[in-house]
């Protein structure tokens, strides 16, 4: 297994699991269990931890795929910016969780307010895995590029040549 083969096993899972922790985090405002949303806390968490090895893999993912024909450098780079902010995003969520978490399980009169927060960041979080995985797509599936980065792609291209 090549850099490339990793990135490809760990980089859905802090895309799904936010996902995850967000429908159980709604369950639980919904049902008003503080169980369930101490649970939701915990799969945040878990994919917070699970953004380290798909960020740290996506280096010699770029060294394994930007020769190959049909992939640029400005579309990597694109990808690459976009995953930053994510991961950046995606442990802050961790942190609030870690918050919420404790905060949640001492009872402290702030707690629903750190649960809200948590909740409303989390949608932030899902916009930014959402754009960051179409951004990874469009690196090798040129079925999901729009017509501007296709035509910046080959223009990058024909740069790269001279």
């Amino acid at each position: 297994m090549n850099e490339a083969h990793y990135h490809l096993l760990f980089n859905h899972l802090p895309i799904i699991i936010p996902i995850i922790g967000f429908l159980v985090m709604m369950g639980g405002i919904l049902i008003r269990s503080e169980i369930v949303k101490r649970t939701a806390y915990l799969i945040f968490i878990f994919g917070a931890l699970c953004t380290v090895p798909a960020f740290f893999t996506g280096e010699g993912a770029e060294e394994v795929v930007e020769d190959m024909p049909g992939i640029g450098k400005a579309i990597i780079h694109a990808h690459e910016e976009m995953a930053e902010t994510f991961a950046f995003l995606s442990y802050a969520l961790g942190a609030l969780s870690v918050l919420g978490l404790w905060s949640n399980w001492k009872k402290k009169s702030f707690s629903m307010i750190v649960m809200f927060v948590t909740f409303g960041f989390s949608m932030a979080v899902l916009f930014l895995a959402k754009e960051t995985g179409t951004t990874g797509g469009e690196i090798r599936h040129t079925e999901i590029r729009n017509v501007e980065s296709s035509v910046n792609q080959d223009t990058t291209k024909e740069e790269d040549k001279d």
